[in-house]
């Protein structure tokens, strides 16, 4: 019997289901890959906002981090909401020394409602302690300007942006383009290690049912490497996975409602290599 490809993410709770630890899980598992997570904070949301955040003992985070791997063979790791400059460095500190694969950073920041879910003074520590820990880090525009500094409103603008997070340590990075830059198209950015940029454009949807899309395609990317596929290849394949999940929409919740987690499935040409 072959090895279950395995992986991990490091992330917030979504008790609605659609966004952190949950939406995780779900994609590593439409990518055929077993998922186990870490529990970093327990926010109170649902489609419509978050109501409160409580937060995780730093303990309770070490020990789980502890029995992951004691008992699992992780091949690449993503970290989602972090919350604290604690949580962080502890994250860091942890990675440096766990054979865990590639890291891939959702820099989550903010919440559709608004809401923060990372605190301003763990900026500093995402930047110098997890950032030149990273395979992969995908923020999108707000999240860009933050980490970057320097002010996006166009697809030059993202380039050099995307360009700084590379010099701040992150190997290869992906500027989400959903937010601020207008037009027909949603337009990613992909800035690889070796120098190549490459766009990956497809038909922006008009809906509210956004809800995770960060966390699915940040997850996907994940799953793609634990698999052992190049980061462009893994990229490429969560542009379509989270596209196909805001194309064929679900009917969850009276807000900002989640992708539909199972939409790739359909259609996806397999081939029999996972």
């Amino acid at each position: 019997m072959n090895k279950t490809i395995q992986s991990l993410t490091i992330a917030g709770f979504d008790s609605g289901g659609g966004a952190g630890l949950q939406a995780d899980l779900k994609t590593f598992q439409e990518r055929f890959v077993f998922g186990t997570s870490v529990l970093t904070a327990l926010p109170i949301q649902n489609t419509q906002g978050v109501k409160s955040v409580y937060d995780i003992p730093l303990t309770a985070i070490k020990e789980q981090l502890a029995v992951i791997q004691e008992d699992f063979v992780i091949s690449a790791v993503k970290t989602g909401m972090l919350f604290t400059a604690d949580i962080i460095k502890l994250t860091a500190e942890f990675l440096k020394t766990a054979d865990f694969g590639p890291l891939v950073i959702d820099p989550v920041m903010i919440a559709k409602s608004g809401h923060a879910l990372l605190k301003e003074t763990a900026v500093k520590a995402l930047i110098e302690e997890l950032l030149p820990l990273a395979e992969i880090i995908t923020p999108n525009i707000p999240e860009a300007e933050t980490i970057s500094g320097f002010p996006i409103t166009s697809k030059a603008e993202m380039v050099h942006a995307g360009k700084i997070i590379q010099q701040q340590g992150a190997k290869n990075v992906v500027v989400k383009g959903g937010h601020h830059i207008e037009g027909k198209e949603s337009s990613d950015l992909l800035l690889l290690e070796n120098g190549e940029i490459k766009w990956l454009s497809a038909p922006r949807i008009n809906t509210k049912k956004t809800h995770g899309t960060g966390c699915t395609f940040s997850a996907c990317i994940t799953a793609e490497l634990a698999k052992k596929q190049s980061v462009k290849k893994a990229v490429i394949t969560a542009k379509a996975f989270i596209q196909a999940a805001i194309e064929d929409s679900i009917d969850v919740g009276k807000g900002n409602g989640p992708t539909n987690h199972w939409a790739y499935r359909k259609v996806e040409k397999h081939d029999g290599s996972w």
